[in-house]
C-alpha cells in the first residue's frame, strides 16, 4: 500500500475521530457502507481495529482540525475583518460541501462499478459453473442487502452515463431498486435475499438465445415471439442448476407475469404470483422504458412513472405500484425539471421517505458545473418543482449545464439533509 496525493499512511492503532480515512482492499471486503468515510464514533474506530488492518490512507485535508496537530498562527499575522472572516467561512463551507458531494458520488460509483463487475462474473460462470455462479451471486445480494438494512434512511442516487456494462447495469439497478422497494415494504431478511437474487438474475435465461431476442420487438412474427419469451423458461432452468431457493427461482419464473393475466408465460394473475415477483416485474418494467435497447425510445424517469400508473390499473398490483411511486418520487433521479423559481434543474437523488422533496443540480451561469453545489429540495424553504421536461426542450446553455443522461442508472446512498445553497 502506497500513499497517493494528498494522502498519508497512519497506523490503525493511531487513528482518531474526525480522521477521514481510505479502505483500499474494495467495498465488499468491509462492513462499512463507503470505502472512504470519516471516523465519527468509537464504534468505527473499534471496527476498523478488528478487520485486520495494520495501516491504511487517511487525508489530512478532508479530516476534522482537531484530529491532527493545530496549525500554529505566523507571527504578526493581522486579523480578518468580520467581513472577510465571512466570506472566507463562506468559501470553505462551499468547498466542504462540494468535496463531500464529490465523495459520495464518487463512493456510489465505485460501489455499483464493482457490484456491475460482480454480476458479469456470475452471468460468464452460469453455464460452465453454476455452482460457483450462484455462491458469487449470494455474496453479492448478501452485500447489498447487508449494507442496505444497516442505514436508517437511504437515498437512491443517479450514476454517470457510463457506470457499468449495459447488461449488468440492468441487473444491479434492478436489484438495489427491487430492495429498496423490499425494504421500503418491511421484507425480513431472507425475503430479502430472495428478491436480490430474483431480481439479479431474472433475465438469465437470455444467455441461451441470440441477442436480437433479448427485447421484444413490434416487428417480431409469432414463432419471434415465442422465442424472445422462452428465456423465461430457460431462466428457469438456469435456476435449478445454480441452487436458487424457491422464493428466488419463483421470481425469475414470474416476472413477466401481469396482474389482470395478460403476462406471459403462463399468463396467470396477481392473485397467483408472489410479492417478490410482482415487485421484480414491475421495477424491471421501469428500467427497460428508461433504457431500452434503443436510446431513441427511451422516456424520462417521470415519464416512465406515469406510463406505469396509467397502466396500473391492469398490468401491476395498485400496492406495489403506490409504494414504488411514493419511494421513487413523481419526479426520480435522472428527470429534468423547471423549479417555481423557473430555474432548470436534473433531479440527481431521492431521498426516499421524502420523494416529492429530491435533491437537484440547479443550471446556474454564474456558477461554473463542477462548482455547482446540489440542492437538496428538502431543505430549501418555498422552493419546489413546477414541471417536468424533456431534455430536448431546455434551452442549450442549460442542456449542455445538466447533461441528462442517456441511460439512467441507479445505487443508494445513507440519506442526510443538505444545506441549502440558493
Amino acid at each position: 500500500m502506497n500513499p497517493t496525493p494528498n494522502t498519508e499512511l497512519i497506523e490503525v492503532s493511531a487513528l482518531r475521530l474526525g480522521m477521514f480515512v481510505h479502505l483500499d482492499d474494495g467495498w465488499m471486503s468491509h462492513p462499512f457502507a463507503f470505502s472512504s468515510f470519516k471516523i465519527t464514533s468509537e464504534e468505527q474506530l473499534a471496527t476498523l481495529r478488528s478487520i485486520g488492518l495494520s495501516v491504511l490512507r487517511w487525508s489530512p485535508r478532508d479530516s476534522d482540525p482537531e484530529s491532527s496537530a493545530p496549525a500554529k498562527s505566523e507571527p504578526g499575522q493581522s486579523a480578518a475583518t468580520p467581513e472577510q472572516q465571512a466570506l472566507v467561512d463562506a468559501r470553505r463551507a462551499h468547498r466542504e460541501l462540494l468535496n463531500e458531494q464529490r465523495r459520495a458520488l464518487a463512493a456510489c460509483e465505485r460501489q455499483f462499478g464493482e457490484a456491475t463487475r460482480a454480476s458479469t462474473l456470475v452471468f460468464k460462470s452460469v453455464a460452465e459453473q453454476p455452482a460457483d455462479a450462484g455462491q458469487a451471486a449470494q455474496v453479492l445480494v448478501g452485500q447489498l442487502v447487508t449494507k442496505m438494512v444497516g442505514s436508517q434512511d437511504m437515498c437512491i442516487r443517479l450514476l454517470s452515463e457510463g457506470a457499468g456494462d449495459k447488461v449488468s447495469a440492468h441487473a444491479v439497478s434492478v436489484s438495489v431498486i427491487c430492495l429498496l422497494m423490499g425494504r421500503t415494504l418491511g421484507l425480513g431478511e431472507a425475503d430479502m435475499l430472495d428478491l436480490g437474487m430474483g431480481a439479479l438474475l431474472h433475465d438469465v435465461g437470455k444467455i441461451d438465445i441470440p441477442f436480437r431476442y433479448h427485447h421484444r420487438e413490434d416487428h417480431f412474427n409469432a414463432s419471434e415471439h415465442k422465442f424472445y419469451e422462452s428465456h423465461v423458461a430457460t431462466g428457469t432452468a438456469h435456476a435449478r442448476r445454480l441452487g436458487l431457493s424457491p422464493g428466488a427461482s419463483v421470481v425469475i419464473a414470474q416476472h413477466h407475469e401481469c396482474s389482470d393475466g395478460s403476462g406471459f408465460p403462463l399468463g396467470i394473475n396477481s392473485d397467483r404470483t408472489t410479492v417478490l415477483s410482482r415487485i421484480v416485474a414491475l421495477v424491471n418494467a421501469y428500467d427497460n422504458l428508461c433504457n431500452p435497447v434503443n436510446p431513441a425510445r427511451a422516456v424520462t424517469p417521470h415519464e416512465a412513472v406515469a406510463q406505469l400508473f396509467a397502466q396500473g390499473r391492469n398490468r401491476f398490483d395498485m400496492a406495489t405500484l403506490g409504494a414504488f411511486i411514493k419511494m421513487m418520487g413523481v419526479y426520480p433521479a435522472g428527470s429534468v425539471v423547471q423549479l417555481t423559481d423557473d430555474r432548470f434543474a436534473l433531479v440527481v437523488g431521492v431521498n426516499f421517505s421524502r420523494g416529492l422533496r429530491p435533491r437537484v443540480l440547479v443550471h446556474d451561469p454564474k456558477v461554473p458545473r463542477d462548482e455547482a453545489v446540489i440542492l437538496d429540495l428538502e431543505a430549501a424553504s418555498g422552493l419546489g418543482i413546477r414541471r417536468s421536461l424533456k431534455p430536448t426542450s431546455l434551452p442549450e446553455a442549460a442542456l449542455g449545464y445538466l447533461s441528462p443522461r442517456p441511460r439512467v442508472n441507479y445505487f443508494f446512498e445513507p440519506a442526510r439533509v443538505l444545506e441549502p445553497q440558493l
